[in-house]
């Protein structure tokens, strides 16, 4: 099920969603509805990710001097 609502943009942004609009063959209300989706599931990700390491933090779970070290030795002098 979907729902409609209103999105404001400038009329640049707007002028450049007719443009991929007509190039893509697809309609202003599909490419949103994209951009919509994609930016949902991006940050989602990023947000458990975040309390993810909150979680780990919270209980203590940090790495230790050695770890360190040995991270750091692997990337020591690249690029």
């Amino acid at each position: 099920m979907s729902a409609a609502f209103t999105v404001r943009l400038d009329e640049e942004t707007l002028a450049a969603l007719d443009r991929l609009a007509e190039k893509t063959e697809r309609s202003r209300s599909w490419l949103v509805g994209r951009a919509v989706e994609d930016y949902v599931a991006a940050n989602a990700w990023q947000i458990e990710a975040v309390e993810a390491g909150i979680a780990a933090a919270d209980r203590g779970d940090f790495a230790g001097d050695e770890e360190v070290a040995r991270v750091r030795a692997k990337y020591a002098g690249k690029p």
